[in-house]
Protein backbone atom coordinates (compact mmCIF):
# COMPACT_ATOMS: atom_id res chain seq x y z
CA UNK A 1 0.00 0.00 0.00
CA UNK A 2 0.98 2.88 -0.38
CA UNK A 3 1.41 4.47 3.08
CA UNK A 4 2.98 1.28 3.90
CA UNK A 5 6.66 2.59 2.33
CA UNK A 6 6.64 4.22 5.97
CA UNK A 7 9.02 2.84 8.76
CA UNK A 8 9.95 -0.17 6.71
CA UNK A 9 11.82 2.51 4.22
CA UNK A 10 12.48 4.92 6.85
CA UNK A 11 14.46 2.10 8.87
CA UNK A 12 16.53 1.47 5.30
CA UNK A 13 17.50 4.75 4.84
CA UNK A 14 18.70 5.61 8.49
CA UNK A 15 20.91 2.34 8.37
CA UNK A 16 22.66 4.58 5.17
CA UNK A 17 25.79 6.10 6.08
CA UNK A 18 27.55 9.25 4.48
CA UNK A 19 30.41 7.31 3.42
CA UNK A 20 34.07 6.94 5.04
CA UNK A 21 34.96 10.31 6.88
CA UNK A 22 39.14 10.60 7.09
CA UNK A 23 39.37 14.10 7.93
CA UNK A 24 39.01 16.02 11.11
CA UNK A 25 38.58 19.53 12.39
CA UNK A 26 37.67 22.53 9.50
CA UNK A 27 37.82 20.15 6.61
CA UNK A 28 35.21 18.01 8.47
CA UNK A 29 33.03 21.23 9.09
CA UNK A 30 33.16 21.93 5.55
CA UNK A 31 32.34 18.53 4.62
CA UNK A 32 29.60 18.93 6.51
CA UNK A 33 28.87 22.22 5.58
CA UNK A 34 28.49 21.27 1.94
CA UNK A 35 26.21 18.21 2.70
CA UNK A 36 24.20 20.05 4.52
CA UNK A 37 23.29 22.66 1.96
CA UNK A 38 23.30 19.85 -0.58
CA UNK A 39 21.00 17.91 0.97
CA UNK A 40 19.04 21.18 1.94
CA UNK A 41 18.74 21.51 -1.87
CA UNK A 42 17.82 17.86 -2.63
CA UNK A 43 14.95 18.60 0.02
CA UNK A 44 14.08 21.51 -1.89
CA UNK A 45 13.91 20.09 -4.93
CA UNK A 46 11.40 17.39 -3.86
CA UNK A 47 9.24 19.91 -2.38
CA UNK A 48 8.78 21.70 -5.47
CA UNK A 49 8.41 18.47 -7.65
CA UNK A 50 5.82 17.30 -4.87
CA UNK A 51 3.99 21.18 -5.29
CA UNK A 52 3.77 21.04 -8.85
CA UNK A 53 1.51 18.06 -8.39
CA UNK A 54 -0.81 19.20 -6.03
CA UNK A 55 -3.54 21.14 -5.88
CA UNK A 56 -5.35 23.22 -3.08
CA UNK A 57 -8.71 22.18 -4.65
CA UNK A 58 -11.43 22.72 -2.09
CA UNK A 59 -10.50 21.11 1.07
CA UNK A 60 -13.21 22.36 3.13
CA UNK A 61 -15.80 20.67 1.26
CA UNK A 62 -13.42 17.46 -0.12
CA UNK A 63 -13.23 17.58 -3.77
CA UNK A 64 -11.27 19.20 -6.37
CA UNK A 65 -12.36 19.74 -10.06
CA UNK A 66 -9.57 18.70 -12.48
CA UNK A 67 -7.82 20.95 -14.87
CA UNK A 68 -8.39 19.26 -18.43
CA UNK A 69 -5.08 20.42 -20.02
CA UNK A 70 -3.48 19.15 -17.27
CA UNK A 71 -5.31 15.57 -17.22
CA UNK A 72 -4.59 15.23 -20.81
CA UNK A 73 -0.84 15.86 -20.03
CA UNK A 74 -1.13 13.55 -17.48
CA UNK A 75 -2.54 10.74 -20.09
CA UNK A 76 -0.06 11.92 -23.23
CA UNK A 77 2.87 11.08 -19.79
CA UNK A 78 1.38 7.61 -19.23
CA UNK A 79 0.63 6.59 -22.80
CA UNK A 80 4.36 7.75 -24.03
CA UNK A 81 6.66 6.87 -21.68
CA UNK A 82 4.77 4.07 -19.42
CA UNK A 83 2.97 1.23 -21.01
CA UNK A 84 0.52 0.98 -24.48
CA UNK A 85 -3.26 0.85 -24.92
CA UNK A 86 -4.19 -2.42 -26.40
CA UNK A 87 -5.52 -1.95 -29.61
CA UNK A 88 -7.89 -4.56 -29.49
CA UNK A 89 -9.65 -4.75 -26.10
CA UNK A 90 -10.91 -7.73 -24.89
CA UNK A 91 -14.92 -7.75 -25.68
CA UNK A 92 -16.00 -9.50 -22.75
CA UNK A 93 -15.55 -6.74 -20.11
CA UNK A 94 -18.96 -6.74 -18.75
CA UNK A 95 -19.16 -10.40 -17.44
CA UNK A 96 -16.46 -9.71 -14.84
CA UNK A 97 -18.99 -7.43 -13.30
CA UNK A 98 -21.68 -9.80 -12.72
CA UNK A 99 -22.21 -11.60 -9.67
CA UNK A 100 -20.02 -14.91 -10.13
CA UNK A 101 -18.05 -13.20 -12.64
CA UNK A 102 -14.10 -13.33 -12.62
CA UNK A 103 -12.55 -15.76 -11.19
CA UNK A 104 -14.96 -18.57 -9.58
CA UNK A 105 -14.57 -22.36 -9.45
CA UNK A 106 -16.49 -24.68 -7.27
CA UNK A 107 -17.92 -22.02 -4.62
CA UNK A 108 -16.09 -19.66 -2.63
CA UNK A 109 -12.99 -20.88 -0.42
CA UNK A 110 -10.27 -19.14 1.28
CA UNK A 111 -6.72 -18.98 -0.01
CA UNK A 112 -4.61 -21.51 1.62
CA UNK A 113 -2.31 -20.53 2.87
CA UNK A 114 -3.77 -17.16 3.60
CA UNK A 115 -1.90 -14.96 1.80
CA UNK A 116 -1.95 -12.97 -1.61
CA UNK A 117 -1.04 -14.22 -4.77
CA UNK A 118 -0.54 -13.08 -8.36
CA UNK A 119 -4.17 -13.41 -9.86
CA UNK A 120 -5.22 -12.60 -13.56
CA UNK A 121 -6.40 -8.94 -14.09
CA UNK A 122 -9.85 -8.16 -14.24
CA UNK A 123 -11.54 -4.79 -16.26
CA UNK A 124 -12.90 -3.35 -13.26
CA UNK A 125 -9.98 -3.32 -11.08
CA UNK A 126 -6.48 -1.10 -11.75
CA UNK A 127 -3.46 0.59 -11.23
CA UNK A 128 -3.36 4.76 -10.40
CA UNK A 129 -0.39 6.03 -11.99
CA UNK A 130 1.18 9.52 -11.88
CA UNK A 131 3.66 10.22 -13.87
CA UNK A 132 6.57 13.05 -12.75
CA UNK A 133 8.99 13.40 -10.09
CA UNK A 134 6.34 13.01 -7.52
CA UNK A 135 7.94 10.30 -5.63
CA UNK A 136 6.12 7.75 -6.05
CA UNK A 137 6.65 5.04 -8.53
CA UNK A 138 5.13 4.89 -11.81
CA UNK A 139 1.98 3.02 -10.58
CA UNK A 140 1.71 4.06 -6.52
CA UNK A 141 -1.87 2.53 -5.39
CA UNK A 142 -5.07 1.05 -6.68
CA UNK A 143 -8.83 1.45 -7.30
CA UNK A 144 -12.20 -0.08 -8.67
CA UNK A 145 -14.48 0.80 -11.06
CA UNK A 146 -17.65 1.31 -9.27
CA UNK A 147 -21.27 1.77 -10.55
CA UNK A 148 -22.92 4.78 -10.90
CA UNK A 149 -25.35 7.43 -12.50
CA UNK A 150 -22.84 8.71 -15.19
CA UNK A 151 -21.12 5.41 -15.58
CA UNK A 152 -17.47 7.48 -14.84
CA UNK A 153 -16.53 6.87 -11.12
CA UNK A 154 -13.41 4.91 -9.76
CA UNK A 155 -13.40 4.17 -5.81
CA UNK A 156 -9.59 4.35 -4.07
CA UNK A 157 -8.35 4.84 -1.20
CA UNK A 158 -8.29 8.99 -0.28
CA UNK A 159 -4.53 8.95 0.88
CA UNK A 160 -3.79 7.78 -2.78
CA UNK A 161 -5.35 11.16 -4.28
CA UNK A 162 -4.60 13.82 -1.45
CA UNK A 163 -1.98 14.53 0.90
CA UNK A 164 -0.77 18.16 1.07
CA UNK A 165 -3.60 18.80 -1.33
CA UNK A 166 -5.28 16.99 -4.35
CA UNK A 167 -3.05 14.71 -6.61
CA UNK A 168 -3.38 16.60 -9.99
CA UNK A 169 -0.98 13.76 -12.24
CA UNK A 170 -3.43 10.96 -11.85
CA UNK A 171 -4.23 8.28 -14.37
CA UNK A 172 -6.19 5.16 -14.13
CA UNK A 173 -5.69 2.05 -15.98
CA UNK A 174 -8.30 -0.82 -15.42
CA UNK A 175 -7.09 -4.38 -16.41
CA UNK A 176 -3.56 -3.33 -16.28
CA UNK A 177 -1.53 -6.00 -17.13
CA UNK A 178 2.69 -6.00 -18.14
CA UNK A 179 2.66 -2.52 -19.13
CA UNK A 180 -0.35 -2.62 -21.30
CA UNK A 181 -3.87 -0.64 -20.89
CA UNK A 182 -6.47 -3.10 -22.24
CA UNK A 183 -9.48 -0.40 -21.78
CA UNK A 184 -7.36 2.35 -21.97
CA UNK A 185 -5.98 5.55 -19.54
CA UNK A 186 -8.82 7.65 -17.78
CA UNK A 187 -7.72 10.62 -15.93
CA UNK A 188 -10.29 12.53 -13.00
CA UNK A 189 -12.84 15.19 -14.09
CA UNK A 190 -13.10 15.36 -10.19
CA UNK A 191 -11.94 13.92 -6.91
CA UNK A 192 -14.14 13.92 -4.18
CA UNK A 193 -12.94 13.23 -0.43
CA UNK A 194 -14.70 13.19 2.95
CA UNK A 195 -13.59 17.04 4.67
CA UNK A 196 -12.05 14.76 7.34
CA UNK A 197 -9.59 13.40 5.30
CA UNK A 198 -8.75 16.26 3.90
CA UNK A 199 -8.45 18.32 7.67
CA UNK A 200 -6.70 15.63 9.36
CA UNK A 201 -6.38 12.22 7.41
CA UNK A 202 -8.97 10.44 9.73
CA UNK A 203 -8.27 7.06 8.59
CA UNK A 204 -12.41 6.36 9.27
CA UNK A 205 -12.07 8.38 5.89
CA UNK A 206 -9.50 6.97 3.77
CA UNK A 207 -12.00 6.57 0.71
CA UNK A 208 -12.15 8.35 -2.27
CA UNK A 209 -14.44 8.58 -5.11
CA UNK A 210 -12.87 9.76 -8.74
CA UNK A 211 -14.71 10.46 -11.80
CA UNK A 212 -13.00 9.88 -14.51
CA UNK A 213 -13.13 10.34 -18.70
CA UNK A 214 -10.59 8.90 -21.38
CA UNK A 215 -8.88 11.44 -23.56
CA UNK A 216 -9.21 11.55 -27.17
CA UNK A 217 -12.71 9.27 -26.64
CA UNK A 218 -15.39 12.29 -26.26
CA UNK A 219 -18.75 10.90 -24.90
CA UNK A 220 -17.28 7.33 -23.88
CA UNK A 221 -18.21 5.91 -20.75
CA UNK A 222 -16.02 3.53 -18.30
CA UNK A 223 -18.79 1.78 -16.95
CA UNK A 224 -19.63 0.94 -20.29
CA UNK A 225 -16.25 -0.67 -21.23
CA UNK A 226 -15.22 -2.52 -18.18
CA UNK A 227 -18.55 -3.16 -16.44
CA UNK A 228 -18.52 -2.39 -12.62
CA UNK A 229 -18.83 -3.49 -9.53
CA UNK A 230 -22.19 -2.36 -7.09
CA UNK A 231 -21.27 -1.17 -3.78
CA UNK A 232 -22.58 -2.86 -0.44
CA UNK A 233 -23.79 -0.08 2.22
CA UNK A 234 -23.53 -1.85 5.55
CA UNK A 235 -22.96 -5.39 4.58
CA UNK A 236 -23.18 -8.00 7.67
CA UNK A 237 -20.08 -9.12 9.45
CA UNK A 238 -18.20 -11.23 9.43
CA UNK A 239 -18.27 -12.12 5.69
CA UNK A 240 -16.39 -14.21 3.32
CA UNK A 241 -14.11 -11.52 1.18
CA UNK A 242 -11.74 -10.78 -1.67
CA UNK A 243 -8.90 -8.22 -1.76
CA UNK A 244 -7.26 -7.47 -4.69
CA UNK A 245 -4.62 -4.64 -5.98
CA UNK A 246 -1.37 -3.93 -7.86
CA UNK A 247 2.05 -4.08 -5.81
CA UNK A 248 4.55 -1.30 -7.01
CA UNK A 249 7.07 -3.58 -7.62
CA UNK A 250 4.64 -5.32 -9.88
CA UNK A 251 2.92 -5.47 -13.65
CA UNK A 252 -0.18 -8.00 -12.69
CA UNK A 253 -2.05 -7.76 -9.44
CA UNK A 254 -2.51 -10.04 -6.72
CA UNK A 255 -5.78 -10.95 -4.59
CA UNK A 256 -6.63 -12.97 -1.10
CA UNK A 257 -9.34 -14.84 -0.34
CA UNK A 258 -10.45 -14.25 3.65
CA UNK A 259 -13.22 -13.33 5.58
CA UNK A 260 -13.89 -9.59 6.49
CA UNK A 261 -14.69 -9.07 10.27
CA UNK A 262 -14.92 -5.76 11.95
CA UNK A 263 -12.49 -3.78 13.76
CA UNK A 264 -14.56 -1.68 15.57
CA UNK A 265 -18.12 0.56 14.27
CA UNK A 266 -16.12 1.98 11.48
CA UNK A 267 -13.43 -0.65 10.08
CA UNK A 268 -13.06 -3.82 8.45
CA UNK A 269 -9.87 -6.28 8.97
CA UNK A 270 -8.75 -8.72 6.08
CA UNK A 271 -6.23 -11.00 7.32
CA UNK A 272 -4.10 -12.31 4.71
CA UNK A 273 -0.34 -11.72 4.65
CA UNK A 274 2.30 -10.27 1.92
CA UNK A 275 -0.16 -7.98 0.87
CA UNK A 276 2.45 -5.16 0.15
CA UNK A 277 3.08 -1.33 -1.10
CA UNK A 278 1.02 0.10 -3.77
CA UNK A 279 -2.47 -2.29 -3.27
CA UNK A 280 -4.19 0.68 -1.45
CA UNK A 281 -7.57 1.64 -3.10
CA UNK A 282 -7.77 -2.25 -4.46
CA UNK A 283 -11.61 -3.64 -4.08
CA UNK A 284 -12.90 -5.48 -0.99
CA UNK A 285 -15.38 -8.13 -2.44
CA UNK A 286 -17.85 -10.30 -1.29
CA UNK A 287 -18.38 -13.41 -2.66
CA UNK A 288 -21.24 -11.90 -4.99
CA UNK A 289 -18.74 -9.64 -5.98
CA UNK A 290 -20.55 -6.76 -4.50
CA UNK A 291 -17.51 -3.93 -3.23
CA UNK A 292 -17.88 -3.68 0.66
CA UNK A 293 -14.80 -1.56 0.78
CA UNK A 294 -11.19 -0.64 -0.53
CA UNK A 295 -7.73 -1.27 0.99
CA UNK A 296 -6.94 1.67 3.35
CA UNK A 297 -7.99 3.69 6.24
CA UNK A 298 -6.70 2.22 9.91
CA UNK A 299 -2.73 2.45 9.95
CA UNK A 300 -2.48 3.16 6.25
CA UNK A 301 -4.20 0.26 5.27
CA UNK A 302 -2.24 -2.18 7.54
CA UNK A 303 0.86 -4.01 7.79
CA UNK A 304 2.54 -7.44 6.20
CA UNK A 305 -0.26 -9.53 7.89
CA UNK A 306 -3.63 -7.85 8.30
CA UNK A 307 -5.22 -5.19 5.96
CA UNK A 308 -7.86 -3.05 6.63
CA UNK A 309 -10.72 -0.83 5.26
CA UNK A 310 -12.95 1.59 6.00
CA UNK A 311 -16.75 0.00 6.21
CA UNK A 312 -19.54 1.25 3.79
CA UNK A 313 -21.95 2.86 6.40
CA UNK A 314 -23.68 5.57 6.25
CA UNK A 315 -20.56 8.42 5.85
CA UNK A 316 -19.55 6.27 2.59
CA UNK A 317 -22.99 6.80 1.34
CA UNK A 318 -22.94 10.10 1.63
CA UNK A 319 -19.94 10.70 0.26
CA UNK A 320 -20.68 8.48 -3.16
CA UNK A 321 -24.05 10.19 -3.45
CA UNK A 322 -22.24 13.55 -3.14
CA UNK A 323 -19.87 12.37 -5.72
CA UNK A 324 -22.84 11.59 -8.64
CA UNK A 325 -24.55 14.16 -8.02
CA UNK A 326 -21.66 17.23 -8.91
Amino acid sequence: MSSRVGERDRRRERGRGLGRTVARGSVMIGLLCALVLAGAGYVAWELRALAAHRADGDPAQGYYQQDPERADRTASAVRDGILREDPEPPTDAAAFAEPGGGRRSGGWQPSEPLEARPAPAEPTAGALFSPGNDGDPDHHCSGVVVHSPGGDLVATAAHCVYGGGFRTNLAFVPGYRDGVAPFGVWVPTRIDVDPAWAEDQDPDADVAFVRVRRPGFPGQRLEDVTGARTLAFGAALPAPARLMGYPNVSEQPLDCRTTARPAGPTQLRLDCAHVPNGTSGGPVLTERNALIGVIGGRDGGGDDETSYSVYFGDRMRALYERSTQH
